[in-house]
């Protein structure tokens, strides 16, 4: 059986994560207890993800010309990700992160995009032939504008379904909007995109009706502990989480929850489906420290969702 095609443009970071006992007040200094640097960004984490549950991935984006660049090509190779259309650009450094994590364990996050704000649509459309042969198309919003309408423009010459995960949040022109197929909002994301509070599952839904209302075909709204809300046409459905006991990093939770989102969609589950897919990949992603380390295999995750009674999904 082929492996469902999957195509990503977006951003590649390097990530620098720091442990700490809490996270720092404004002006204090914190001890922090390690760090480690790894490979991330959200378009990267999440090429990765899909890549480890047996999607065939490519990934459209930018590095630096410098050291970290070339560590991150040679990463997403090593995963076996398609690299070709990962352009070198001189004209700025690669994409920087920087992550601190507490005991809770609970983290922020400061991204420096370098080089990842330079993707052009003619970056994209350089990759045209993998993307219209995919089935599935995860973008992010750490990359311009213009690109991304280039993606989805390109996509629909072609069978594939555009995901849109909405971060970090911004307003979005109709364009975008109109000519997805799914967003992916975190709350936080959900409420800036709509001013409607999101932290609870009722408020999540109204929120996810807003965007509904404002062209989007279909939402799914990830609510970190409490799982996630599909929302659509058809009304609203709250998919729980899956308990993690032993969770030590939330950082890559919701990058795992797109690789696994996209790869059950690319097999032809249902959105139901692919949500629960995806929030058993998230989970599962908590216990190891880092995004990209953290990603799990899919027999990690079939096992997984059998042990929960979810086999044959």
């Amino acid at each position: 059986m082929d492996k469902p095609r999957i195509s990503v443009v977006g951003s590649c970071n390097m990530d620098i994560y720091a442990t700490t006992e809490h996270l720092p007040e404004p002006g204090e200094t914190v001890i922090g207890h390690s760090y480690i640097m790894t490979m991330g960004g959200k378009g990267a984490n999440q090429a990765v993800a899909a890549s480890k549950l047996g999607g065939d991935v490519t990934m459209i984006g930018r590095v630096g010309c410098d050291a970290f660049g070339r560590q991150m090509v040679d990463t997403l190779n090593s995963y076996g990700i398609h690299t070709s259309h990962i352009h070198c650009d001189d004209g700025a450094g690669s994409g920087m992160a920087l992550i601190v994590v507490d005991r809770r364990p609970e983290n922020v996050i400061v991204v420096i995009p370098g080089t990842n704000m330079r993707i052009t649509p003619q970056d994209v459309l350089a990759a045209e032939t993998e993307i219209k042969q995919s089935s599935v198309l995860l973008m992010q919003l750490e990359i311009p504008l213009d690109a991304i309408e280039a993606a989805i423009q390109t996509a629909r010459l072609g069978n594939c379904l555009c995901i849109l995960n909405p971060a970090p949040a911004r307003q979005l022109p109709e364009v975008i909007l109109q000519n997805i197929d799914l967003l992916t909002p975190n709350q936080n994301e959900a409420r800036l995109m709509t001013g409607i509070p999101a932290d609870t599952i009722e408020g999540a839904r109204k929120a996810g009706e807003k965007l509904l209302e404002m062209g989007v075909p279909a939402v799914i709204i990830t609510l970190g502990a409490s799982g996630c809300l599909l929302v659509n046409k058809e009304g609203s459905l709250h998919i729980p989480a899956f308990s993690i006991a032993d969770a030590i990093d939330p950082s890559g939770a919701g990058d795992a929850f797109m690789g696994g989102l996209a790869i059950a969609l690319a097999e032809g589950r249902t959105l139901e489906q692919a949500a629960r897919f995806g929030n058993a990949s998230g989970a599962l992603s908590t216990r190891k420290q880092g995004a990209m380390p953290a990603m799990v295999t899919r027999q990690e995750l079939d096992a997984f969702l059998q042990e929960h009674g979810f086999q044959g999904e």
